[in-house]
């Protein structure tokens, strides 16, 4: 047979021939009759390549298939799309800011850093944020849509908490949070929530403290520079951007509704992510909220009857016992006197 090409890899020479089969290495050259082009080994691996381009043999493709399986397994029985398993391609995250942090750093904050730059600014591990996106949301997924309470001290964060209520069927507590909303029944803004989702830990310390109290569990958005004491499941991001709140309140949503099985693939969820930055939605979650609060207390006036009966009760009871007693007689003058008489005196 005639030999078609011969070239040197390395320090092996391989020769292919025209219907010659041939082991190198470990690896299988093969070619075919009038077929264009040659094939290499190097050790071990063979590569096919044509005129045209390069094409991959069929033991990379079944490599890829079993790698493909695994992350579809690993994925709760999707595929991700994205190129290193992130649930967003990586420039959202980076477009949006979500990896800037501050020039403060506490401890609890160090494992999620990923360098400080020479601005003095420190930078988060988007992949570190990207993993906590998702157990996050297959936490909240335990949970019943009105079990979730949002809290947004921030302008920012109640636009895209807004948009995550409107979506999901959370409840929002926008502003600043009032000491007593989950401890004090009789407050009539008063909630039982139970899971909490904090946007920023700082501004909304007192309702992770209450929350504390009354055991419920926290997640929350936290920065470099916050404290993660009382919180239990951290998603370290930018908490003080437009875009990256708008972008970490997009996928927990998504996220929520998928795990939930309210939609089956990524292509059902019908909310762009510029939704999450419009301020329409914040109106109407609100009045929607307060319509809702004023009828559970209208309807719910037990504790405040109890309340007034059982004070009448401990009135009533006071009063009877003054009534009851006799008060004491008082000792006559005489004895009085007689008492203070001195002894002299009564000698003389």
């Amino acid at each position: 047979m005639d030999k078609v090409e011969t070239e040197e890899v390395g320090t092996e020479n391989v020769s292919v021939e025209e219907g010659e089969k041939e082991k190198v290495g470990t690896g299988k050259v093969e070619t075919e009759k009038g077929e264009k082009g040659k094939t290499v080994t190097r050790k071990g691996e063979t590569e096919r390549v044509e005129a045209e381009g390069k094409h991959e043999p069929e033991k990379d493709e079944g490599r890829k298939e079993k790698t493909r399986r695994k992350r579809q397994v690993r994925s709760g029985g999707r595929l991700r799309k994205f190129r290193g398993g992130f649930l967003v391609p990586q420039e959202w995250y980076l477009e949006a800011g979500v990896h800037i942090g501050t020039k403060v750093k506490t401890g609890p904050m160090r494992e999620f850093i990923y360098m400080r730059r020479n601005d003095g600014l420190y930078v988060l591990d988007i992949k570190k944020t990207d993993e906590r996106l998702r157990k996050a949301a297959k936490i909240l997924s335990r949970y019943e849509p009105q079990d979730i309470i949002v809290t947004a001290s921030r302008v920012y964060s109640s636009i895209a908490g807004a948009n995550f209520a409107k979506v999901t069927g959370a409840w929002l507590y926008p502003g600043r949070f009032i000491p007593g909303v989950l401890t004090n029944p009789y407050r009539p803004d008063f909630m039982e929530p139970k899971i909490l989702i904090v946007s920023d830990p700082r501004g909304e310390r007192e309702a992770i403290i209450e929350a504390g109290k009354m055991g419920i569990p926290v997640i929350a958005l936290c920065d470099t520079d916050n404290v993660t004491r009382y919180i239990d499941y951290v998603i370290p991001c930018n908490n003080k951007g437009r875009k990256s709140l708008a972008l970490m309140f997009y996928l927990l949503a998504r996220e929520y509704l998928m795990s939930r099985g309210v939609i089956s693939s990524y292509s059902e969820f019908k909310y762009p992510l510029k939704m999450f930055s419009d301020d329409t939605a914040l109106k109407e979650i609100k009045e929607k909220q307060e319509k809702l609060l004023s009828e559970k207390h209208k309807t719910v006036k037990e504790p405040e009857e109890t309340k007034e009966v059982i004070e009448s009760i401990v009135v009533e009871q006071a009063e009877g016992e003054l009534t009851e007693e006799e008060p004491a007689e008082p000792p006559p003058d005489a004895a009085v006197k007689k008492e203070n008489v001195p002894l002299e005196t009564s000698e003389q």
